[in-house]
């Protein structure tokens, strides 16, 4: 995970996980907009798996 990668992660956090799928990104905007939070938080634990 490059510091680019979080910081994109933390101010907008679907286009960190753009690479990453559709799903993702999905996921990741769902959760934005329920609020900030849990949206920096899944996108984070999505960049961070070890499998992709």
């Amino acid at each position: 995970m490059s510091f680019w990668r979080v910081l994109l992660s933390i101010l907008f956090p679907p286009l960190a996980v753009i690479d990453k799928g559709c799903g993702s990104i999905l996921i990741v905007l769902i959760l934005t907009v329920c609020g900030w939070i849990p949206g920096v938080i899944a996108a984070l634990i999505i960049l961070n798996n070890p499998k992709n």
